[in-house]
């Protein structure tokens, strides 16, 4: 069973986030409030971090002016390394003293057979500037490089990073890319799995409702695409040199238009999409998108997809959303009310194709749907609607094992309060070990 700490901030968490939902549904013929109440608890935010402080650094592109959608870049200092001349990149040596084997065991059942010990992470808190690592291409003049973060030239061989688009969970009405939680949880999935990650800044609702935070997902993964393509052009056309001596392809007003942690260090050959939560919804439309899309998002290739206890429900129940109705953090009264702020009023229905992606008739076959890593909690009542979904990808041969925590919540891995846990910390490293096999030079090398 979950500890007494953990059911007692249950019990606060649901009666704050209940209280603020009920205040936030509106009638729309209502004129004080048409769209819903805007208001929002105020949430720890974490400042971008352009240098490597913290083995991770980070930046914030706005990508959409008319939508006001963003994107957090997580950047590892492993990018740093110097690529092999048969580019397959070296492997960072751990740090000395790096505990293995004296962390605490964690209770989990793991559809793919065991994994090594947890690995003991120091806790560490986002700062802006500090010291920069040796070696980085540090700029204090104009262009993108004005900031002093690390700022490389795309025309330099750089070693490549598989691409994560993270999607932050929230019940559709909270939550952001760049909150202490969720910034925390990148670094950490950055660093483990060697990876550029890339956090959306969807539209919430009441003020944005599907399919808006839809449409966002897949706009990112279509700007990924464009960057990508920019930055080839930057590489092979006569293209105007900016402060530094950075060449790219620049706007009417001379800035540029190529993001340079991407030109100089994305492969977008491998990207991955990881949703939490409502995030995981999100994720898994994103997919399907991509699968429909086909070519037209070249180079951008979605080889896997990592769903956290998805937002899954529907019009009839399953022994889960029976027996765990009343789960802990989000419930299931808790999550109607998240369902009703973001779907039309019109549309409402447990089985509308974003709630449910089993009815028929939504999306691409099953069977083109790429590899679909499940976490699913002991203790969260849409637990069964996962693994559902899970199997009836294994039934057309798709990889999709489904990893179950034993005695932990929903959101177990991403909560503020229970990031800096064992089985967080656990969980992020099995979802590591199985995500390498897609996205590793090597293949399966990585894997176990």
């Amino acid at each position: 069973m979950p500890t007494v700490a953990v059911k007692l901030y249950s019990v606060f968490f649901k009666f704050l986030l209940k209280h603020r939902l009920q205040n936030r549904i509106q009638t729309p013929t209502e004129e004080s409030a048409p769209f819903g109440i805007t208001s929002r608890p105020d949430e720890s935010l974490a400042s971008p971090n352009p240098s490597f402080t913290e083995g991770v650094a980070t930046k914030d592109i706005h990508i959409d002016s008319f939508t006001s959608l963003s994107v957090r870049i997580f950047l590892p200092e492993s990018a740093l390394l110097t690529p092999e001349p048969n580019s397959k990149p070296k492997r960072k040596p751990e740090p000395k003293g790096r505990e293995t084997t004296s962390s605490p065991r964690v209770n989990r059942r793991n559809s793919y057979g065991p994994v090594g010990a947890p690995v003991k992470e120091e806790v560490r808190r986002n700062s802006v500037g500090g010291g920069d690592a040796e070696g980085l291409n540090l700029s204090s003049g104009g262009g993108y490089g004005g900031y002093g973060g690390y700022s490389p030239t795309i025309d330099d061989r750089k070693r490549k990073l598989p691409v994560m688009v993270q999607f932050h969970g929230g019940g559709w009405v909270s939550g952001s890319n760049d909150s202490v939680a969720n910034d925390y949880f990148c670094r950490r999935i950055a660093k483990l799995c060697d990876a550029v990650v890339v956090a959306v800044g969807y539209r919430l609702a009441p003020e944005s409702r599907y399919p808006a935070a839809f449409e966002d997902g897949f706009k990112v993964l279509s700007w990924l695409g464009k960057q990508a393509n920019l930055a080839e052009c930057s590489r092979s056309l006569g293209i105007k040199k900016l402060d530094g001596g950075h060449r790219h392809i620049v706007d009417s007003f001379g800035a540029s238009m190529v993001e340079p942690w991407l030109a100089a260090h994305g492969n977008l050959s491998r990207c991955v999409l990881l949703g939490v939560s409502c995030g995981a919804n999100i994720a898994n439309y994103v997919a399907q998108k991509a699968v429909e899309t086909g070519k037209l998002l070249d180079p951008v290739k979605v080889v896997a997809q990592i769903l956290m206890y998805p937002f899954f429900v529907g019009s009839v129940p399953t022994h889960s959303e029976i027996k765990l109705a009343n789960s802990y953090f989000y419930d299931k009264a808790m999550c109607m009310l998240a369902w009703k702020l973001f779907l039309p009023e019109k549309e409402f229905s447990l089985d509308h194709p974003a709630a449910n992606p089993l009815v028929p008739g939504h999306g691409p076959p099953l069977k083109q749907m790429p590899p679909t890593l499940t976490v699913v909690a002991e203790h969260d009542w849409m637990r069964d609607r996962a693994i559902a979904y899970s199997e009836e990808l294994r039934k057309v041969n798709v990889d999709a094992p489904v990893l179950e925590y034993k005695d932990a919540v929903h959101e177990f891995a991403t909560l503020d309060v229970l990031l800096r846990s064992p089985q967080a910390q656990v969980c992020a490293e099995d979802i590591a070990i199985w995500v390498k096999k897609y996205i590793s030079l090597r293949g399966h090398e990585f894997s176990y």
